[in-house]
């Protein structure tokens, strides 16, 4: 048997992010609480999403979301990273309110924002000892929030996943 990379390129990227979603899911979270949600897109839902970005870019005319909307489209995939919003109770004050009963219900809990974080960077580590190029973008995410693509997430990111010769996340325009 005889396999050529070129032809095989795009199952190993889908195999990749999978196995990235399983480090998002197994990343640290705080007290243990998995809030955490994450899907892995491709194929014509990649189009719906760039679709959605370049709403986005028509409504608020912010030139990230028509930038990454066709960046996106040079990747195989994008992996979506959210979380259920849900205070953790210790009323550190660490989301700027005294305690968690005087944070408003849209201002996220700073541990939720945290765990994110922390997935994300499990995730994009596994991409990169797989050698597999990775770029965070909150313009997808806001695209997938707009689609409803993780129901109940609020602070949604998404990681676009590539293995091509030259990052197309890298120099863009």
């Amino acid at each position: 048997m005889i396999l050529n990379q070129r032809d095989d390129r795009h199952a190993q990227v889908i195999d990749t992010a999978r196995r990235m979603m399983t480090a998002i899911r197994t990343a640290p979270k705080a007290k243990g609480n998995d809030l955490i949600e994450t899907i892995l897109v491709e194929g014509d839902d990649m189009r719906r999403l760039s679709d959605a970005m370049l709403q986005l870019f028509a409504e608020t005319s912010r030139p990230v979301y028509q930038r990454d909307a066709a960046n996106i489209l040079q990747g195989d995939a994008v992996v979506l990273v959210g979380i259920r919003p849900q205070p953790m109770g210790l009323n550190c004050g660490h989301c700027g309110f005294p305690t968690c009963a005087d944070k408003p219900a849209s201002a996220p809990c700073a541990f939720n924002s945290i765990d994110v974080g922390i997935a994300i960077g499990s995730a994009c580590s596994l991409a990169a000892d797989s050698r597999v190029d990775t770029r965070t973008l909150f313009s997808a995410g806001m695209g997938a929030m707009r689609l409803n693509l993780l129901p109940g997430c609020r602070q949604v990111l998404a990681i676009a996943v590539s293995a091509t010769s030259k990052n197309p996340f890298f120099d863009r325009k």
